[in-house]
């Protein structure tokens, strides 16, 4: 029996700085394929080669990955500055409509880092550029030196909503997460809940008010040894069973395609 299809949304990426390329971490795929059971499979997230349309046909969910590029700021209203970083505006114009239309739809989807902020943005809410920048704030970034599990160590706690959505899926208020971003939530989206933060109050798990599919997203990368973390498991077998659910003809109540 064919496994449901996830959509992995690519970053624009340059081998040796040189040769275009659309690239996906191999933990996405992991994390998909061992710990979701879904097939995974990496979208080029450019609208020159695929439509939203198609990828809504295509694909039963879809991972919204982290990435090096930043959401750009004219799509939340505001001005370029060096701050902001690099950007993959092909990308920006297939997730941010993908995520309105799944919304709209119930069809799931998963947020992570890149996607986090995302989900945020195609709902109406703004970003920081730079989070260290902030009084009072830690800073969130990838340590630059060290292997990749130093990396991707566990470096802070997010505090969940008591009986939230997060909280009740995970089994716990306090979690340690891993942290490997500049940019973060400002304002949230006109339907964003934040139902998790850090604690130097920095936004890290939300998901969509009234949507009628799954719309969970983290700041973190769940998606590092999601086999074997005791909050990305959850996190990805919950997201797991949606997809099933979409690629059976389950439709939740309340969307466009229920």
């Amino acid at each position: 029996m064919a496994r449901p299809r996830v959509g992995i949304i690519g970053n624009s990426y340059l081998i040796n700085d040189q040769y275009p390329a659309h690239a996906g971490g191999t933990m996405n795929s992991e994390a998909v394929a061992e710990v979701a059971g879904c097939m995974p499979l990496l979208i080029p997230s450019d609208p020159r080669f695929l439509s939203v349309e198609e990828l809504l046909d295509t694909f039963d969910g879809f991972l919204l990955t982290g990435g090096r590029p930043n959401v750009h700021p004219q799509e939340y209203g505001e001005a370029e500055t060096a701050a902001h970083g690099a950007f993959d505006r092909a990308r920006d114009a297939i997730a941010l409509p993908l995520v309105r239309a799944c919304v709209e739809r119930g069809q799931p989807f998963l947020g992570i880092c890149r996607g986090f902020q995302e989900v945020n943005v195609a709902l109406g809410g703004t970003l920081h550029p730079e989070i260290r920048d902030l009084p009072g704030r830690m800073n969130h970034r990838m340590p630059p030196d060290g292997s990749l599990e130093d990396k991707f160590a566990l470096r802070h706690i997010v505090e969940m909503s008591d009986g939230g959505v997060f909280h009740q899926l995970l089994g716990a208020r306090e979690v340690m997460t891993n942290t490997l971003h500049g940019q973060g939530i400002k304002t949230p989206g006109s339907r964003i809940v934040i139902d998790g933060y850090a604690q130097d109050g920095t936004p890290e798990a939300c998901y969509v008010r009234d949507a009628p599919g799954f719309t969970l997203a983290v700041q973190w990368h769940p998606e590092w040894d999601a086999n074997n973390d005791p909050v990305s498991r959850p996190l990805f077998q919950a997201f797991g069973a949606a997809v099933q659910g979409w690629a059976a003809g389950q439709r939740p109540q309340g969307g466009a395609a229920a």
